[in-house]
């Protein structure tokens, strides 16, 4: 039961928002640019790390949240989004993101647990300043996302079958005001 009085029927983050549009909009925003950007890393690995971050801060509505959005974009493979989630570094994924994800990894303890030998691994594996900048951001901010959540004890659905609907609309239509404004897609049964 959330701490405050919010729309129940909207799960994590979703109640929240509504409850506060004025705030919404811009952290909608945040995470439009943050996590569905095509320059530089792609939308997969993007969701990777916020999956990554919010399972470290042991925030199960978004690290299923996003896992799932991850695993709509790479084509179902949730075995490898669960790898990336609980041991990246032995995931089935390139140099490059592993050590985004040691960065990640880093920030999520604290923004000066990162180091400059992990900018070098970064930098080694092929990463741009960019792709650096927009890892640091997705981790501060699914910091900041997940203790949202977290903090306001949202509502929190324990089945997992109710999150691929979710992220289907969320990979196919983006973050916008849809995301606490619109109810919840209906799985459809095959």
């Amino acid at each position: 039961m959330p701490h405050i009085n919010v729309n129940n029927s909207l799960a994590g983050i979703r109640g929240l928002m509504n409850f506060r549009p004025e705030t919404a909009g811009p952290l909608c925003d945040l995470a439009e640019v943050l996590l569905r950007s095509k320059d530089g890393l792609t939308p997969a690995e993007r969701e990777l790390i916020a999956t990554h971050v919010s399972y470290l801060n042991d925030c199960f509505y978004c690290h299923n949240s996003h896992g799932e959005i991850a695993c709509y974009y790479l084509k179902g493979d949730r075995e490898l989004v669960d790898q990336v989630r609980k041991d990246y570094q032995h995931a089935e994924v390139p140099d490059k993101l592993k050590a985004l994800l040691q960065i990640a990894s880093h920030v999520q303890q604290g923004g000066k647990f990162v180091t400059e030998e992990d900018i070098a691994n970064a930098r080694k594996h092929g990463a741009t300043d960019k792709d650096i900048h927009d890892t640091v951001l997705i981790a501060a901010a699914f910091c900041m996302f997940n203790r949202y959540v977290d903090g306001l004890a949202a509502t929190t659905p324990a089945d997992l079958s109710t999150y691929p609907p979710r992220a289907k609309q969320v990979a196919e239509n983006g973050y916008g005001n849809h995301i606490f404004s619109a109810k919840q897609p209906v799985a459809k049964i095959v």
